[in-house]
C-alpha cells in the first residue's frame, strides 16, 4: 500500500483523514448527513490507511482552516477501527453491514499483503497462472502498479491479460475465493473482488497507461487484430501528452499552476512543437522565454525520463479533472 502523499491525495482521501482527525463523534454525525454511497467511497479509503503523516494531517488542516496542533495526537485507533466504530455509533445494526460491505471492497488481509511486494517480485509469481487469473489480481492493484507488472510478464501472454481486463465485468465472489485459496500456501498475498463492474475499457486503459509508451503501442496493435472495437473503446480512455492539444488554455493555465518546472521541461523536451507552443502561450512571456531557453541549452535525456514526466503532468491533470477544476476535453464532447 502506497505512502499518503500530501501533493497528491484524493477528495475522498482528504475527506477520510478529515474525518479521522475530527474524532468519531463528528464522523458520525457526518454520516447520518450523507448517501451510503458517499459513505462507501470515504470509508473505502479510510479502510486503506494504514498511518496519517504528520505532514499529510497538516496540509488537510491546513486547507480547512483548522489549527493542526490540538488534533494531530487525537488518533488512537488504527484506520479500521475508528471506521467502525463511527459507522456503528452513526447508525447501528446497519452501520455492521455498511462496514462489512467496505470491507469486502477494500479486500481481504492477504490482497493488501500483495500490494506491497514489488512489481517484479508479483510478476515472477504471477507468470505462470491463467491470463484471467492474473487480470482478476491487477484490476485490485493500484494502476500504476498493475502496468508495471504487465511490463515485467512474459510478452506472450501480455497482451491476452490486458484483453481480459477489458473484458471483466463481474466477477463471482466464489470465483475470487478459489483463487485466494489456490494461491494462499504459495503467497499468502491475494484476496478479494465483488461481484461488482471491476474491469472494462477504462480499466484496461488506466493500466495500460503506466505500462510505457512502447508497449502501450505494441499491445495496442495485437488487442486491434483480435478485437478492433474493443481496441477503439481502450484508446478513447487513453490520454497521451499530444491531447493536451486539444485542452482549453484555461485548462493549461490551471494545470501550469500544479506542476514543476522540472517535470514541465523534461516533458516539453519530447514534445513536438505544437504542444510546446501550446505550453508557452499559457505563460507569462518571462517564464516561457526562459523555458525555452533552457530547453535549447539542454542535453540528451532518456526517453523514459521524458514519458516520466509527462505521466506526471497528466497524472496532475487528472487530479483537477477529478477535483471538478477542469474538464480535459479531448474535442468529442459537446457542451451547453
Amino acid at each position: 500500500m502506497s505512502k499518503l502523499d500530501p501533493e497528491k491525495l484524493t477528495g475522498p482521501q482528504k475527506a477520510a483523514i478529515f474525518l479521522m482527525l475530527m474524532g468519531e463523534d463528528f464522523t458520525s454525525q457526518v454520516y447520518k448527513n450523507l448517501d451510503e454511497e458517499d459513505i462507501k467511497r470515504i470509508g473505502i479509503e479510510m479502510a486503506k490507511i494504514e498511518y496519517i503523516p504528520a505532514e499529510v494531517a497538516k496540509r488537510v488542516l491546513e486547507e480547512a482552516n483548522i489549527e493542526a496542533k490540538d488534533l494531530l495526537a487525537n488518533i488512537n485507533l488504527s484506520p479500521d477501527e475508528f471506521l467502525k466504530k463511527s459507522l456503528l455509533e452513526a447508525y447501528g445494526e446497519k452501520g455492521k453491514a455498511l462496514y462489512e460491505e467496505i470491507k469486502k471492497e477494500v479486500g481481504p488481509e492477504t490482497f493488501k499483503k500483495l500490494k506491497k511486494l514489488d512489481p517484479k517480485t508479483i510478476s515472477n509469481f504471477l507468470a505462470n497462472e491463467h491470463p484471467q487469473t492474473i487480470a482478476i489480481i491487477l484490476v485490485h492493484l493500484e494502476p500504476e502498479l498493475s502496468g508495471q507488472v504487465l511490463q515485467l510478464l512474459p510478452e506472450k501472454i501480455r497482451s491476452e491479460v490486458l484483453l481480459r481486463i477489458a473484458l471483466l465485468d463481474k466477477v463471482d465472489p466464489q470465483i475470487v475465493k478459489e483463487i485466494s485459496d489456490a494461491l494462499e500456501e504459495e503467497l499468502k498475498a491475494v484476496g478479494g473482488a465483488l461481484g461488482k463492474k471491476i474491469g472494462g475499457a477504462e480499466k484496461a486503459a488506466e493500466v495500460l497507461s503506466h505500462a510505457g509508451r512502447e508497449l502501450e503501442d505494441e499491445l495496442l496493435t495485437e488487442i486491434e487484430d483480435e478485437n478492433p472495437a474493443l481496441a477503439e473503446e481502450i484508446r478513447k480512455f487513453l490520454f497521451t501528452f499530444e491531447d493536451f492539444l486539444k485542452v482549453d488554455d484555461f485548462a493549461i493555465q490551471t494545470i501550469l499552476r500544479e506542476i514543476s518546472t522540472d517535470d514541465l521541461k523534461l516533458a516539453l523536451k519530447g514534445a513536438s512543437e505544437e504542444i510546446k507552443e501550446k505550453f508557452f502561450r499559457n505563460m507569462s512571456k518571462r517564464a516561457s522565454d526562459l523555458m525555452k531557453e533552457e530547453l535549447e541549452m539542454m542535453g540528451p535525456v532518456r526517453i523514459t525520463e521524458v514519458e516520466k514526466a509527462q505521466m506526471n503532468i497528466i497524472r496532475a491533470a487528472k487530479k483537477l479533472e477529478q477535483e471538478g477544476k477542469i474538464v480535459l476535453s479531448k474535442g468529442e464532447e459537446e457542451f451547453v
